[in-house]
């Protein structure tokens, strides 16, 4: 199955947190893994809050974009093209979502994956109503 991850589940890949175990099995079980290109900011953005407010480590983060780094090379990576700002745009019109959210949602659209995997609430409640199959972690 085509699998496509938003940041606040991606984040649980490198950071223990609840839904870590399913976000790791479900990336095992994919035949492939797409991210939106706005996630590698996101989770940086994640784990450098994480080192402010003493969490983690500079090591710790040192490790983690490391391997979220080398990760990126595997997934599919979705690009912002025209038509995913089209769709972000109709994801935006349909209820109140931050840009970012509905750039993820309009990514695995465009991608057309089999089961979009989300932390965020809103999020797979608007992405439900376009069309996804969701899992919320």
């Amino acid at each position: 199955m085509k699998v496509f991850i938003d940041s606040s589940a991606l984040v649980k890949r490198y950071i223990e947190e609840p839904g870590s175990g399913r976000v790791g099995e479900l990336m095992g079980k994919a035949k492939e893994v797409a991210v939106c290109i706005v996630c590698v900011p996101e989770v940086l953005s994640a784990c450098n809050r994480l080192v402010r407010e003493k969490k983690i480590n500079a090591g710790q983060y040192d490790w983690i974009k490391n391997e979220f780094l080398l990760d990126m090379g595997e997934f599919v990576v979705i690009d912002i093209t025209n038509e995913v700002i089209i769709r972000s745009i109709h994801c935006l019109e349909k209820r109140a979502l931050r840009s970012l959210d509905a750039l993820h949602i309009a990514s695995a659209i465009e991608y057309k994956c089999g089961l979009f995997v989300t932390g965020d609430q809103r999020q797979q409640a608007i992405a439900s109503s376009m069309g996804l199959k969701i899992e919320i972690v």
